[in-house]
């Protein structure tokens, strides 16, 4: 079999479809022209590596050749790897739900050749089945729409681009204060499922920001069931078949209201900001089951995730051998053959294996049931997972994406230097300095940060997102090391995003630079979607900022980019969690300043107090305090002391490294 245009291609994802009898076109203008010397419609089909419906429909329909004959005959054909071009995937999935469809993976959209959206959908099986149409009915009755109905599909394409700037204009002009954050708290536990955690319902996704939200919340108000929700929540998906037992890590979600059966690709992002929260929670409860989860998680990290230059790579598929979750899922015998039969016996009261399996043909591995396991009882399984783990290596390991892309990189870097310092895990910042380094050292061009590295594609100029997680990079690893180079590449990444991505109209960011490619619109979204916004990574990144370098304007940014997204964070809470935690670090961040001899260890002692809840500067830096701050470093004592500011409001000097959490509480209360 010939291969298509997809085999220039580096985006595994785009690879794995350069065999198919479509003739695929990479997203580019060459496509574009194509469409408009033909006269055809496009089909854009947009997924990621680890999707699974994705690898379906490529088996169902991208693979068959009749299929691909009549996608070929009718239209040109555009494959995107959403985690390559979250700008295209961002457009055209709003503009699905402009129709009145709920998005998912693969996407499935149908433009005319200026890149028009006219229609929709996402999975579709080759033939109508269980109430979807048929794909091939659906290439057919398109294409006849397309050709006989030019106006329809001119009315539809002028609809649904002015819904698609309707809703890329970000609503201002709401004020959201601590009643506000207070309130919002206060009415999330009735959504919250109080046996499992997570909200109501399934599928179950981790909810990140929400869950940092109610932390933070409790944490401040010193409202314990605010807390207690968090920590069950991560307890259930700690136990769960979400987390993988043997090797570590979390796939992305659970397709029930158990946390039992996952969807089993594996993400970077999620794994970064569960990380945090599993550090957060273990400081609150002293549960060795999230210290063990977060060391498990870490380990996955680097055995699996790291790339040669030392970044991390994107995803784990879900798939392997063609069937989802085969790499991670045992038969009772298999188990016994490897442990033996009294051991395999023992091992499978813990983690709910059976003769018949718990699901499908095999088990997940899961301790949702096993209640509290003694010490004694972790010793010994201890060596039997190891075990296990080694004979699973042996196994058709599921694909890697490879990508790096400077997102959610920053995010994982930021969490291993905000938790490893908080935790005394050295290496894990070590880890955090060396990814790092890579992502600067092979994707900033010119001063740029490119999205995507693959291969020798990067893909540039980067996005608002990278900018913003990027900078939230440097940030923690200064607080983390006091290494000045960090915290300038931090400056330098917001000043590009300032200069490159501002919406003058919002005060917002649009996601693409004004100098990216040229789309049907600039997309500017203010909710969460499987990361946080980049709005609000960017604004408490530059609240942050301005405390460590006494630059007020920055911290005025901020509050022009929060002023520009606020209405829609007050109309839908549950899709603004990371807005909301950074409105909240906006009224209460505490600064930490260490100055004098004892620097080192007066800092030190400050990362000790919660990362959400502060911001950490040393006074040799070489960076100003903030002018509230800068009175009082004047003041010190001789032998040094660390000064805590909240607001307007600043404790007296703290020589006694053992004291600073405690003043800085006095501080918060």
């Amino acid at each position: 079999m010939s291969e298509n245009r997809l085999s220039r291609e580096t985006s595994p994802y785009l690879l794995q479809h350069k065999d198919n009898p479509v003739h695929w076109w990479p997203w580019g203008p060459e496509a574009f022209a194509e469409a408009r010397a033909t006269g055809k419609p496009i089909l854009l089909s947009v997924g990621y590596a680890a999707c699974h419906w994705c690898h379906v429909m490529a088996h169902e329909s991208f693979e068959n050749a009749d299929v691909a004959g009549l996608m070929n005959a009718l239209f040109v054909n555009i494959k995107v790897d959403r985690e390559e071009r979250p700008d295209v995937d961002q457009i055209y999935m709003s503009a699905l739900q402009q129709l009145g469809q709920s998005g998912g993976w693969p996407l499935t959209m149908f433009l005319d050749p200026e890149g028009k959206p006219f229609w929709g959908g996402t999975y579709f099986p080759p033939a109508a089945s269980y109430g979807r149409p048929g794909f091939t009915d659906v290439l057919q009755q398109v294409s006849t729409v397309f050709t006989q109905n030019k106006d329809k599909v001119e009315k539809n394409t002028a609809t649904i681009l002015a819904r698609l700037k309707k809703a890329a204009t970000p609503v201002a002009g709401a004020t959201i204060g601590r009643e506000d954050l207070d309130d919002a708290a206060a009415r999330l536990p009735a959504m919250f499922d109080p046996v499992h955690g997570g909200l109501k319902g399934a599928p179950k996704f981790p909810q990140s920001g929400l869950l940092e939200f109610l932390w933070r919340v409790g944490t401040r108000r010193k409202d314990d069931a605010l807390k207690a929700l968090v920590a069950l929540t991560l307890n259930r998906m700690c136990e769960g078949g979400i987390y993988d037992h043997l090797g570590g890590g979390f796939a992305r979600y659970s397709v029930d209201e158990i946390w039992f059966v996952p969807h089993f690709e594996k993400m970077l992002y999620d794994n970064a900001l569960l990380l945090e929260l599993l550090a957060l929670a273990y400081s609150d409860t002293a549960d060795a089951l999230f210290l063990t989860r977060a060391r498990e998680t870490v380990g996955w990290l680097k055995r699996e995730m790291l790339t040669p230059e030392g970044a991390f790579a994107a995803s784990l598929d879900a798939d392997s051998e063609g069937h989802e979750g085969r790499f991670y899922v045992w038969s009772e015998a298999e188990i016994t053959a490897v442990l033996g039969a009294e051991d395999a016996a023992f091992f499978n009261r813990f983690y709910d294996v059976t003769r018949a399996g718990n699901w499908e043909v095999g088990n997940i591995l899961n301790r949702t049931e096993a209640g509290v396991v003694s010490a004694e009882d972790e010793a010994r399984l201890k060596p039997l997972r190891e075990k296990l783990l080694l004979a699973r290596e042996k196994r058709v390991r599921p694909g890697r994406d490879d990508k790096v892309l400077a997102d959610w990189n920053g995010l994982m870097i930021a969490a291993l230097a905000r938790a490893g310092a908080f935790l005394g895990e050295a290496e894990w910042v070590a880890l955090a300095q060396r990814a790092f380094d890579a992502v600067v050292g092979h994707m900033v061009v010119e001063g740029r940060l490119a999205h995507s590295w693959c291969g020798a594609k990067i893909v540039l100029p980067g996005l608002a997102s990278d900018l913003a997680a990027m900078a939230r990079a440097g940030i923690a690893l200064h607080e983390a090391t006091g290494a000045p180079e960090p915290l300038a590449h931090a400056v330098h990444f917001l000043e590009v995003l300032e200069t490159h991505h501002r919406d003058p109209e919002t005060g917002a960011y649009f996601l693409t630079a004004d100098d990216g490619d040229s789309l049907i619109l600039r997309p500017l979204a203010t909710h969460d979607e499987a990361v946080p916004n980049s709005n609000a990574v960017a604004a408490d990144a530059l609240i942050r900022l301005a405390a460590l370098t006494g630059n007020d304007a920055l911290r005025a940014r901020a509050d022009r980019v929060l002023a520009g997204i606020s209405g829609a964070t007050a109309k839908n809470v549950l899709a603004h969690g990371a807005t909301l935690n950074t409105i909240d670090t906006r009224l209460g961040l505490a600064e930490i300043v260490a100055v004098g001899p004892n620097l080192e260890a007066l800092a030190k002692a400050a990362l000790k107090v919660p990362f959400p809840l502060r911001v950490v500067a040393r006074a040799s830096d070489g960076v100003g305090p903030s002018s509230v701050m800068a009175a009082r470093i004047a003041s010190a004592p001789a032998e040094g002391a660390a000064f805590v500011c909240v607001g307007e409001r600043c404790s007296l000097p703290v020589s006694d490294p053992a004291q600073i959490v405690a003043a800085v509480g006095e501080m918060m209360s």
